[in-house]
């Protein structure tokens, strides 16, 4: 089943709610459910905001909103994010006469691992009718899986104090509790600690990748066989988790010509077999024609820049002229031979360093060259330049 959640702030518009301690009930409601909202986009479930802003609402226009957008069934979570009255210290949480505790137990849960003390998780009868809800929100929704979460009580300046300071980790154990209950893989904020498995991966390579074992990574992960699937979410053992992915080297494509091999491409890469094979994720040496894969480029050092092939040029003058060689340019540009047609655009590598620089009124070559330290005629060479005449606007090479 796919869930979908509607996201309710307490309060709102004229009604600030409850209030003491510095907390306005409205405020920080909306920025409980504006986090989870974020959040819960992030790990791909659906939701909403039932109040986005800060407007007022009466219980039966959240009602509406609620069954407008999403309906009664129960594939439908709904949250009411709320702060209490009075002086005790901790959360309370109430959940439906319709529904077992199991998800309000798990927000419960997760809300004391972040240090907020949950009074109780309950179900609370009309006193008027007891087969229905007390709660309106709760009574009101049909088969909604309605969860009040009171985050803490305002009157109570530890209490208010932790909220201000803690509403994003709060906020957090809800939406891991969610995630749980609705069977979708969570990750953290920032993924620390986890992998997300990408086309080609196995638990060996990952392993080897962290410096851990395949068997931790099973037992981490409750894993009884080694498939993985493309975007699969993996926890990485504490004593890794801190460590970063190694970085990869800077990466060029490549189609895959005919007579083409693995090793013959790596030499012309400066590369080895077995890199090309790590960035491509291939088990096998073999390559089909017109298949594109990932090299490492020639120098992770080297700066790249755009050419248009004028009339006259030949790969020999644009090397000389760049400070590079023939077989860089062909090699980055994947070209089979020397032939130039002219117009053509070439990646052109170079140990050298340039900036880019527009002619301004009053400019000459002397000025250009003698502000950036280089001379009239590298200018000239650089951008094949046959006289000292410039216009403003033009787009110069300025060696550095």
């Amino acid at each position: 089943m796919a869930y979908k959640v509607a996201i309710d702030s307490a309060a709102g518009g004229e009604n600030n709610g409850a209030t003491g301690n510095g907390l306005i009930e409205k405020d920080f409601t909306l920025l409980v459910s504006k986090y989870i909202n974020e959040r819960l986009n992030a790990l791909g479930i659906e939701n909403f905001l039932v109040r986005s802003n800060d407007e007022t609402l009466s219980d039966s226009q959240r009602v509406n909103i609620i069954k407008n957008k999403y309906g009664t069934g129960n594939n439908v979570i709904v949250i009411s994010n709320r702060l209490n009255t009075g002086n005790l210290n901790g959360a309370e949480i109430m959940y439906p006469l319709r529904n077992n505790s199991r998800l309000a137990s798990s927000i419960a849960t997760n809300l004391e691992n972040v240090g907020q003390p949950v009074l109780k998780y309950y179900q609370l009868r009309n006193s008027n009718n007891t087969a229905l809800d007390d709660d309106y929100l709760i009574r009101n929704t049909g088969q909604n899986q309605t969860i009040a979460i009171d985050y803490g009580y305002v009157g109570n300046q530890s209490d208010a104090n932790f909220l201000k300071s803690n509403y994003e980790a709060l906020a957090e154990a809800v939406v891991k509790a969610i995630a749980d209950y609705a069977g979708v893989s969570y990750f953290p904020p920032d993924k620390e600690g986890y992998y997300v498995v990408k086309k080609g991966d196995s638990l060996y390579s990952i392993a080897s990748r962290y410096g851990t074992t395949v068997s931790a990574l099973k037992s981490l992960n409750n894993l009884s066989n080694d498939n993985l699937s493309v975007g699969q979410l993996l926890k990485l053992p504490s004593s890794v988790s801190d460590e970063k992915p190694e970085k990869e080297p800077p990466k060029n494509t490549y189609v895959v010509q005919k007579g083409d091999t693995l090793y013959s491409v790596s030499r012309k890469y400066n590369t080895t077999v077995e890199q090309i094979k790590k960035l491509n994720n291939l088990t096998s040496n073999n390559l089909s024609i017109g298949q594109v894969i990932l090299v490492p480029s020639i120098d992770s050092g080297t700066n790249q820049i755009t050419y248009t092939v004028q009339k006259g040029d030949s790969l020999w003058a644009i090397a000389n002229r760049y400070d590079t060689t023939v077989e860089q340019i062909k090699v980055v540009n994947n070209l089979t031979s020397n032939n130039l047609s002219i117009g053509q655009i070439l990646i052109i590598p170079s140990s050298s360093s340039y900036v880019n620089y527009t002619v301004q009124k009053g400019d000459s070559l002397y000025s250009i060259a003698s502000k950036y330290n280089t001379t009239v005629e590298q200018i000239k060479k650089l951008n094949n330049l046959t006289s000292n005449n410039l216009s403003i606007g033009q787009k110069l090479l300025i060696p550095t």
